[in-house]
């Protein structure tokens, strides 16, 4: 008789003539035959020693070892790892993650100050031999290893394995900024509920005297101390940096803000609790209306008078821009954080692939939908700045002067403020700016959780719920300190120092490990296995040389040249750049330290140490009908 592997069958202890399961291992009787056929090839069990294998066509083989059921083998395996319920839940999740507020503000600002469509090309270029492969890469290691960002390191590298801690370090990080910018906008969408919207007037509470209305019918004088009514409600009702006198002196907590992310925090707790199941349902929704969005926001932005002008100096091309290294870097720079390679994310989602999944398909649909969704907002951007430098009769370089989120709560709210039917275009943008960071918060913590739980099974494998529970109040009690009245300093100071050099650091150091140490031969034939051809020459050399020169030289280049940081009328003091590179320094830090314990704890000489810590200490099981193979 044939019986697949993948039984359920619990029993307390081992009956004559039954199959039973002890320690989550699946003890076979030998009454219980096992035959396996394959193309006429047939493998019989055989009382050979622990850990003899008998060789199967594939170059795989079946690991039989003597088991405590009265001496007789045990055949193991382990319990089926989740999936996605459907290939394209997984699409949307990857490009969800991808597509994220800084596409709508980041890029836009970036290429008309690097040359406009001369921009196009160092983006171009640092998309197909950095971006992309590193995409590819995390992608096909979380497809085929199947573990989160830490315990995959089992499988390629041990000594690298301080690179999974770091990453969730970042992730925390990152959570504890990222998300407070959409409890600002969860406010403006909350504000937005009414007939005329409360950034359009200086009649308001928070007004001050220098509060000046671009377009009031009355004839006003713009001075040089003058402010418009959309950037008095963003600092003084939202953030309220006004009663805030910097870093050294926060002031208090606004009650607003912190209702508006206790609030996003429960979405993200009850979109993620039970794993991608219910996440990969979410995202149908998260990731799929800011395209909705911004389509209709395209249109009538291409319908306002003036919008040609916006266009115009968006696209208008500037090629002497190409000569200045500063453009590359940027180029570099941008589509490395917009493809986000370094998270985690893309191993933990990977890893909830069947096997066979083409994965480089994937890869290059999600990459090139992120990259076109970056180039179409800078049409929604810009259309808007010219409307908006046609109504003040200035030029579109003065409108576009905000950068950052001051290019949407402030510069974009405020032409929105201005159009007919003003409430519902504010509504449908901010809705807009919170699914957009919806699943991409659901994406980073996803990272985190995938990675803890693989490597501690045995205590959270049964309680993701409580897990995530636990994680979610971490993270917004992290978020304090940018729920205060200086919390956009915070925000500021994160966004620059906490992640960038470090998750470049990360990624620097994982496609090294992967192409030297793991060996760039070994990993093209692990996606051969999965995708029937191994790849070309074109990854092998990007993987093994450009993309590592790509992320030292973005790397060199940020720490070379810090950014001088400025919000608002506020320098930041020279101290905050020792903090800033401190906190990023705290999340690599991880990596050295288990560097050194990994060669601690091994026995042997220094040789045997490093020779065992860079030596692939676990195998990864290969999917064969329904047994999982080790991988010789």
């Amino acid at each position: 008789e044939t019986e697949p592997l993948t039984s359920k069958k619990d029993v307390s202890d081992c009956s004559k003539g039954e199959d039973c399961k002890e320690n989550g291992l699946l003890v076979r009787n030998p009454k219980s035959a096992l035959r396996l056929v394959e193309d006429g090839n047939k493998v019989h069990p055989s009382q050979g020693d622990k850990g003899e294998a008998a060789q199967i066509s594939n170059g795989y083989s079946g690991v039989q070892s003597s088991g405590p059921c009265n001496g007789e083998q045990q055949l193991m395996e382990l319990e089926d790892r989740e999936t996605w319920s459907k290939k394209i839940d997984f699409l949307l999740s990857v490009i969800g993650y991808a597509v994220d507020l800084g596409n709508v503000w980041r890029f836009p600002y970036i290429c008309y100050q690097n040359g406009g469509g001369a921009f196009l090309i160092p983006y171009t270029i640092m998309a197909i031999f950095g971006g992309i492969p590193l995409f590819y890469m995390e992608l096909a290691l979380g497809q085929y290893h199947r573990n989160g960002c830490i315990s995959i390191w089992r499988k390629i590298c041990p000594i690298f394995k301080g690179i999974g801690f770091a990453i969730c370090i970042i992730d925390l990080y990152v959570a504890s900024y990222y998300n407070t910018i959409m409890a600002w906008a969860f406010y403006y969408l909350i504000s937005s509920f009414t007939a005329e919207l409360p950034w359009t007037s200086c009649t308001n509470p928070w007004n001050t005297g220098n509060c000046t209305n671009y377009f009031s019918k009355d004839n006003v004088s713009w001075s040089l101390h003058s402010t418009s009514p959309a950037e008095e409600f963003y600092t003084r009702q939202v953030l309220q940096v006004h009663r805030s006198n910097g870093l050294d002196d926060l002031g208090g907590i606004s009650w607003q803000l912190t209702l508006c992310l206790l609030l996003i925090f429960t979405i993200v707790y009850f979109s993620i609790w039970k794993g991608v199941k219910t996440s990969g349902k979410v995202v149908w929704v998260t990731a799929t209306f800011p395209y909705i969005i911004l389509f209709v926001l395209l249109v009538r932005g291409a319908t306002l008078p003036g919008a040609w002008r916006g266009v115009l100096y968006y696209l208008k091309p500037d090629w002497q821009k190409l000569l200045a290294t500063e453009v590359w870097v940027d180029a570099a720079a941008q589509i490395f954080f917009s493809l986000g390679p370094g998270f985690g994310v893309l191993l933990a989602y990977a890893s909830y692939n069947k096997f066979h999944n083409n994965c480089y398909q994937d890869a290059l649909v999600t990459s090139t939908v992120n990259c076109l969704t970056s180039f179409v907002s800078g049409f929604v951007i810009f259309t808007v700045l010219g409307y908006m430098a046609e109504m003040r009769n200035e030029d579109v370089s003065e409108v576009a002067k905000d950068t950052g989120p001051s290019l949407l709560f402030i510069t974009y709210a405020e032409a929105i403020a201005n159009m007919p039917a003003s409430t519902f275009f504010a509504i449908i943008f901010f809705l807009m700016l919170l699914t957009l960071g919806l699943d991409s918060t659901f994406a980073g913590l996803e990272g985190v959780i995938t990675g803890v739980l693989d490597e501690f099974p045995h205590v959270w494998g049964k309680r993701r719920e409580l897990f995530v529970l636990g994680l979610t109040i971490v993270c917004f009690l992290g978020s304090l300190a940018t729920l205060t009245f200086g919390g956009a300093y915070v925000v500021k100071l994160f966004e620059e120092y906490a992640t960038g050099p470090a998750v470049l650091t990360v990624v620097f150091l994982e496609a090294v490990a992967v192409s030297w140490f793991y060996g760039i031969t070994q990993f093209c034939n692990d996606v051969k296995e999965m995708l029937g051809s191994a790849p070309g020459w074109y990854w092998r050399v990007c993987w093994v040389a450009i993309s590592p020169l790509f992320l030292l030289f973005v790397t060199c280049s940020f720490l070379s040249n810090p950014p001088e940081l400025r919000l608002f009328d506020y320098d930041y003091p020279y101290w905050t750049t020792v903090v800033g590179y401190c906190i990023g320094t705290s999340s690599i830090i991880f990596i050295p330290i288990y560097m050194v314990y990994r060669l601690v704890i091994t026995p042997g000489t220094l040789k045997e140490r490093i020779l065992k810590s860079i030596t692939p200490e676990t195998a990864t099981e290969i999917p064969f009908g329904d047994i999982r193979m080790n991988a010789v």
